[in-house]
């Protein structure tokens, strides 16, 4: 029921998951003669405590439901919150990692690999972040190096060589912007991944599992059909980054204005059309259960591989361009 790391906003929950535990928690053994029916009658919750369970699942609703988008934003940065190692262990039947780019090295900060999801074979491709510090430092905190978007290509290429479809799933604050990756060709290496990718003739779905920064999140996202977890949030740029640039310090007040002015929720990239559908999280977010939000996740990806699997390959490519090219695409109205 608790979870160790709380949001400011989710505050209200914290006297309620302490009754809750208190509650929860075993009662001192009972002695021999009484001992079957003491322990059925622990085994059944109380009355008190179904209904604080449905008074915070009630309230939890309620938090959720009115998130700002800068709330979004922390939701999708939680610490508990399912990376893309946490998904292929749900979602694959097995999985066949594959490293490097056969130019530089390899980068942790995006992982590829061969595996199943459902019955369909396909290629995954995904930033991780990493859980403890030591992971979090080697995989840059999700922050990709030129060889990552090179290895991603790389993969990718392969797949489409084995007529296997891609599925990406996106997760980074924006790609590495060290002195070392901008001496190995950043820049360069999102472009070329951006001119290849909408060039591949093999179906690719995307999703954007927490955080979807910049040309960082699009290095991997150039696909047929793209969708996001309801609390994830894709931009152009993080709120921080906006708030530094249009207002000089990033603190609670202007971060929250930025990620207001930046239409960064699920919801708002829907309504733009800069998505095509929104998978929707268990009440709480994803962190409260991993295990339904890949299951909404698999069933997303199965459905839409399975209609794109039925297009004809070569005319793929096409579609996407077509796809892209409206995005931004609005009417004015005639003056009267």
């Amino acid at each position: 029921m608790p979870i160790a790391y709380a949001l400011e906003f989710e505050k209200p929950l914290a006297e309620l998951e302490s009754q809750i535990q208190a509650l929860e928690a075993p009662a001192p053994a009972p002695a021999a003669a009484a001992a079957p029916a003491a322990a059925a009658a622990a085994a059944a919750p109380s009355a008190e405590l179904l209904a604080l369970r449905a008074q915070h699942r009630e309230l939890l609703r309620k938090i959720y439901a009115n998130l700002t988008p800068w709330e979004t934003v922390r939701v999708a940065r939680h610490p508990r919150r399912p990376q893309f190692r946490d998904y292929v262990k749900m979602l694959c039947k097995d999985f066949c990692e594959l490293h490097g780019d056969r130019r530089f090295g390899d980068d942790p900060a995006i992982v590829t690999g061969f595996g199943r999801i459902g019955a369909i074979k396909c290629l995954l491709v995904g930033h991780h972040k990493g859980r403890d510090t030591d992971e979090k430092l080697r995989c840059h905190f999700g922050c990709a190096h030129p060889e990552g978007y090179r290895k991603a290509l790389l993969k990718m290429t392969l797949a489409e060589k084995f007529g296997l479809p891609i599925v990406t799933f996106v997760d980074t604050p924006g790609a590495y912007p060290g002195l070392g990756a901008e001496q190995r060709g950043q820049a360069e290496a999102i472009a070329v991944n951006l001119r290849e990718m909408s060039r591949l003739e093999t179906p690719i779905v995307s999703i954007v599992i927490g955080e979807g920064g910049s040309g960082g999140a699009l290095g991997i996202a150039v696909a047929d059909r793209v969708a996001m977890l309801e609390h994830a949030w894709y931009s152009v740029i993080s709120p921080e980054g906006c708030a530094a640039i249009l207002w000089k310090v990033a603190n609670e007040k202007t971060n929250t204005e930025a990620a207001t002015a930046l239409n960064l929720t699920a919801r708002d990239n829907k309504k733009l059309g800069i998505i095509d559908d929104v998978i929707p999280e268990p009440v709480g977010g994803a962190h409260r259960d991993p295990a339904a939000t890949a299951a909404n996740i698999e069933k997303w990806i199965v459905e839409n591989l399975q209609e794109l699997r039925r297009l004809k390959r070569s005319g793929l490519p096409a579609r996407r361009y077509d796809r892209f090219r409206k995005l931004g695409d609005f009417a004015e109205p005639r003056a009267r």
